[in-house]
């Protein structure tokens, strides 16, 4: 390969990055049902993923969307690792409280609730419905980044959003102070 092409696809590769990466940690971190350390993880192994195919990427109809199924993939991959399944997380070593960034307009009690309420459901449920739901996908498109039918996307979406009402259900309480 041409010194000049390298440096083409290397500077194609930093602009798609720069342009698409807090989007790609968005959808890790809702994905991971706000596990912001696993999140940063996923978006890495997937732009490493995408660097060492960027030539098929850049072809694709939409690099986005591909990049969004390459994470999505990843995710999967990832919570089907047993060590996954076996780390828990720890307070800071030094017992001092981290604060999360604050998004303005945002009630973190409600982002608590809803964070947890994805966590509760299984990575392919999670999935679905942050494909269907954060990135509006239609149930074609999702069964095509999940690699699966339509049919299973549907189920897949019902049981989560029954299993998300109930739990949600149970906070009522709180999401309606927050209410004015």
């Amino acid at each position: 390969m041409p010194r000049n092409s390298h440096s083409d696809r290397d500077s194609e590769f930093v602009a798609f990055t720069r342009d698409h990466r807090r989007d790609l940690l968005r959808t890790a971190t809702l994905l991971c049902a706000g596990d912001e350390a696993f999140a940063e993880d996923l978006v890495q192994t997937t732009l490493t993923r995408l660097y060492l195919a960027w030539g098929r990427v850049r072809r694709a109809d939409s690099p986005l969307a591909y990049a969004r199924r390459s994470l999505t993939h990843v995710f999967i991959d990832e919570t089907r690792r047993a060590h996954r399944r076996r780390e828990t997380t720890v307070a800071d070593p030094a017992g001092e409280l981290v604060a999360e960034p604050v998004v303005p307009g945002a009630d973190p009690d409600v982002r608590a609730v809803v964070l947890a309420a994805l966590n509760s459901l299984g990575p392919r449920q999670r999935a679905v419905v942050v494909l269907r739901h954060w990135h509006d996908l239609d149930v074609a498109d999702t069964a095509t980044v999940l690699g699966c039918s339509p049919g299973t996307v549907k189920s897949q979406n019902a049981r989560a959003l029954a299993h998300l009402r109930t739990v949600l259900g149970a906070a009522d309480h709180l999401l309606l102070e927050v209410s004015p």
